[in-house]
């Protein structure tokens, strides 16, 4: 079932938790989640996007930020020589989430509900068939579709700044749409500028040091309201450039909009791309759409991947 999706409100609660949640819409079994809406004819149409097939790289450097956030550690890279002739390299330490992610389906649970599909099988107990693979397998591509939050809210002059804890509302995305002139499809890659990697960039070494012990940032409001958006929109992927799609610090009364969207809505989440180069591209065009293409690495039964993504215009 790829275009006859049910509306939020019609999809079986979690009576416990409140949730909505989307397991038998592609069956129980399903690995994929919101990615089986990136069908071949999808693909094809927006492959059509591509006018001057000029490419624009989405990821930060795998060593952005640095330090790393919420504890994770710093990879270590060795060059060595194989031999006389041959050089090779090695990563030490190296957290697939750490920089420009996607997050897998099996990266967050929904409690005794388990992960998505009901599968209550742990991670660390062995794989619950949810792993990055199955997304890389299937392949990443389709209509992308930049949201420039950022802008449009700097530009309102009410003093909105991607460092701050500013919970992002659904009239917030939805005047940004207008203001840009763009309709979301079925299918669609919905990436959102907050203008949190501009914001890091202009960090010095010292500041970066200490907002890693304690980072606050802008991003979508937790609430259901905003899965209901989210959902009724049916985008393929959702990413931001953000490290962690929702605002953080978050509200616990309000909950986790992670809870909301993988476990339970089998949405495919991207965190971190930077949409600073695409972004002046698409303004400058007068055009926010463009050809998205990504391949996470094929890592079996990963937790999650680096983005390996580009837009092409």
């Amino acid at each position: 079932m790829t275009d006859h999706l049910p509306d939020f409100d019609d999809l079986p609660l979690l009576e416990n938790l409140g949730l909505r949640h989307s397991w038998d819409v592609w069956g129980r079994e399903d690995a994929l989640g919101t990615i089986n809406l990136l069908t071949p004819e999808r693909v094809a149409a927006a492959a059509a996007l591509v006018r001057s097939g000029e490419l624009v790289s989405l990821d930060l450097p795998l060593d952005t930020p640095n330090p790393p956030l919420f504890g994770r550690q710093p990879y270590e890279h060795t060059v060595f020589a194989l031999n006389r002739n041959e050089m090779d390299d090695r990563l030490d330490c190296f957290h697939l989430q750490a920089s420009t992610q996607w997050d897998a389906l099996c990266h967050v649970r929904c409690r005794e509900h388990g992960y998505y599909g009901g599968r209550t099988q742990d991670p660390t107990e062995g794989p619950n068939g949810l792993g990055i693979d199955r997304w890389a397998e299937h392949g990443v591509a389709g209509r992308g579709v930049l949201v420039d939050v950022a802008t449009h809210l700097q530009a309102s002059g009410g003093g909105y700044g991607p460092l701050t804890s500013h919970a992002i509302t659904v009239e917030e995305l939805q005047a940004t749409l207008d203001a840009q002139g763009s309709e979301l499809r079925t299918g669609d890659v919905l990436c959102i500028r907050t203008g949190w990697v501009g914001a890091y960039r202009a960090l010095g070494t010292g500041d970066r040091a200490t907002y890693a012990g304690e980072p606050v940032f802008s991003g979508l409001h937790a609430g259901e309201e905003m899965a209901r958006f989210l959902w009724n929109s049916h985008p393929a992927a959702l990413l931001c450039d953000n490290p962690a799609v929702e605002v953080v610090p978050g509200d616990p009364a309000v909950g986790s909009l992670h809870r909301r969207l993988l476990p339970s809505l089998g949405f495919a989440l991207g965190e971190m791309f930077d949409f600073e180069t695409l972004a002046g591209r698409c303004r400058a065009r007068g055009d926010w759409s463009f050809f998205f293409v990504a391949a996470p690495l094929k890592v079996p039964d990963g937790l999650g991947s680096p983005g390996n993504a580009v837009a092409i215009l």
